[in-house]
């Protein structure tokens, strides 16, 4: 890593110092996945009330680096409005945040929102029929997914209303001509989200390739749609993103461990 930053470790509250870990750690995964556009995306946490109280505050990447440079120890934390909260040699890039101030102050489950702009996303968010039913990948999707019409970059604050309002209660949001987005509880859930939407969007360009259109794929009978809900706990024994997140981490230690500096 071209930077040296001193470690936070000993100078924080120790859930600020775990969540800086699972953050690092998923700043590196999307890396490491292919789905960062070098510096133009975020990654959002919520410090829990153990840390920050009764405020909002959060933590985000330092805007320049590369999501594989990024470690716990360099990421900011700022409030609603995205002030630095802390002293730190890293810009904060107010314009980036503006789609995750509005996802979590209207959403206080959101403990992690994960934005990217993969080429399979992008793709998908310009089809007039967004996600299509014709993969395993796709169920879990649509059981929870919301779509956001296209306004432009989004830096306004007006756009924060429309935006919470096609969200509602939905874990996946697809920015139309955008890209793509996910809302966790945790960043393990966030991260196992994105990992599902996007391939779902990989499926979907590459089985609409040489194709006339959807009516020449196989959907998936609607009645099983219905009960995605339930296969997806037992799939994931109840636990979401934690059922994975562990052996993400043991990735990273073999290919990324300098994450946790």
């Amino acid at each position: 890593m071209a930077f040296e930053i001193p470690s936070l470790k000993d100078s924080v509250h120790p859930d600020e110092w775990q969540l800086r870990l699972d953050l690092a750690a998923c700043y590196r995964l999307v890396a490491l996945y292919g789905w960062s556009d070098l510096v133009f995306t975020h990654i959002s946490a919520k410090l829990p009330e153990s840390v920050a109280g009764q405020d909002h505050q959060f933590l985000i990447n330092p805007y320049g680096l590369m999501f594989d440079e990024i470690t716990a120890s360099s990421l900011v934390k700022v409030d609603m409005q995205c002030n630095k909260l802390h002293e730190t040699p890293f810009p904060v890039n107010p314009a980036g945040f503006v789609i995750h101030s509005a996802v979590h102050e209207a959403r206080p489950d959101a403990g992690c929102v994960l934005h990217t702009h993969t080429r399979a996303g992008v793709a998908v968010s310009a089809q007039a029929h967004g996600v299509l039913p014709i993969s395993q990948q796709s169920t879990f999707v649509l059981a929870s997914l919301a779509y956001h019409g296209y306004e432009g970059v989004a830096i306004r604050d007006d756009e924060k209303l429309r935006l919470q309002a096609d969200l509602g209660e939905a874990n996946y949001l697809m920015l139309r001509n955008h890209g793509l987005l996910t809302v966790g509880k945790t960043i393990a859930d966030a991260f196992l989200s994105m990992y599902t939407f996007e391939n779902t969007c990989r499926i979907q360009v590459d089985a609409l390739a040489g194709q006339s259109g959807p009516k020449d794929l196989t959907a998936v009978d609607p009645q099983i749609l219905t009960g995605i809900a339930t296969a997806m706990r037992v799939q994931t024994g109840g636990l979401g993103g934690a059922f994975v997140w562990p052996s993400l981490l043991r990735k990273l230690q073999r290919e990324s461990p300098d994450y946790a500096l």
